[in-house]
């Protein structure tokens, strides 16, 4: 696996690289110089499972906030910074665990250079990021368009630029819009680079559209050995992210703990409200620390087989309802009363 062939980056108290865990980031979309709202959303993803956090620094006073920040959060906070290299140095200056840049958009090798003399000085990793959207004209030339070779080229060259100042404390993301383009341009440098990636599906759309491109760009890519840090990018709540992160991690087999949730599509036979039933289940299930799997299934008749794989469950029967035990049903209980049931089941799970 080309995972357990990265090196290893510290990005303040969280490691990647080497075959680590991967690990799970998000970006805030506060005004990152409004600390207490920053802080007030960094605390929130930090709840859901985030472990690594990224803040846009635009302005000399978003950098200068990153310090006041820090020191109310419990997680690596990444500066992310486009076009004007002072912002990077502020940001390093102010407390930044790792910084993003494109340094093609920073200007000029002596403006690279000082951001690159600080990183070391510091030893503050450097995100090296490319978006296909904005490759060089003189690729997407020779490349005939945006393609996952012109992608991995940018990258390379970027790195090397670096490189050759004397650094390689280094992560690459190189991201797309279009899925399979992604999927490719990763199989493509992981062929050709050590570096750890940050893996994600750029500007992936809605909580709808972006959940679905993002499973299965990360499915594909993740499934490959390829990927140390991932963001799911959606259009909405940054906890969105978050919760669909750990969700594919543990699909994928790369993450455990957690409870999962089953669920039949529903048919002419239910009785119940299944679909309002489901949804109060995988909410309620996120207050438990427990890695079991909760089957809600919609009538009496399937419920118990198909639920039996599950280790505990509920189905739905008309005005009332079974809870379930790995397809042995050991409880009969008006239907509204079953979500209360399964809630006193989890909180005595294991006593």
């Amino acid at each position: 696996m080309y995972r357990d062939h990265t090196k290893v980056i510290h990005i303040g108290d969280k490691v990647i690289g080497g075959g680590n865990p991967v690990l799970i980031q998000s970006m805030t979309n506060t005004k990152t110089e409004d600390v207490a709202a920053t802080v007030a959303q960094i605390l929130e993803l930090e709840a859901a499972g985030c472990e690594i956090i990224r803040c846009a620094v635009p302005t000399m006073e978003a950098a200068r906030a990153l310090g006041e920040i820090k020191k109310q959060i419990h997680i690596p906070l990444v500066a992310d910074i486009h076009f004007d290299y002072k912002l990077a140095l502020a940001a390093m200056e102010n407390g930044a665990d790792k910084i993003r840049i494109n340094p093609g958009n920073i200007g000029s090798m002596d403006r690279i250079k000082a951001v690159v003399d600080m990183a070391k000085e510091k030893n503050i990793p450097i995100r090296v990021g490319v978006n296909s959207g904005s490759l060089e004209k003189e690729l997407v030339a020779q490349y005939n368009g945006v393609t996952a070779e012109g992608i991995v080229e940018s990258a390379l060259d970027k790195v090397k630029i670096i490189e050759e100042l004397g650094y390689d404390n280094l992560v690459i993301s190189i991201k797309s819009s279009d899925v399979m383009m992604c999927a490719k341009a990763h199989e493509l440098i992981a062929k050709q680079t050590n570096y750890p990636l940050h893996v994600g599906i750029t500007e992936s759309g809605t909580l709808f559209s972006g959940n679905i491109k993002s499973a299965v760009g990360l499915g594909i890519i993740l499934y490959q050995g390829i990927g140390d840090t991932i963001r799911v990018s959606l259009t909405g709540d940054p906890v969105e992210e978050i919760k669909s992160a750990k969700r594919i991690l543990k699909t994928l087999g790369l993450r455990k703990g957690g409870i999962e949730v089953v669920s039949c599509p529903t048919c002419g036979r239910t009785q119940i409200d299944l679909i309002g039933l489901a949804n109060k289940v995988e909410n309620l299930v996120q207050e438990f620390p427990l890695d079991i799997k909760v089957a809600v299934m919609g009538c009496v008749v399937n419920g118990p087989g198909e639920a039996k794989e599950a280790d505990i469950g509920v189905a739905g029967g008309k005005g009332e309802g079974l809870l379930i035990k790995k397809g042995e049903i050991v409880k009969k209980v008006p239907e509204d009363q079953l979500l209360d049931c399964l809630r006193i089941e989890l909180m005595n799970w294991g006593k």
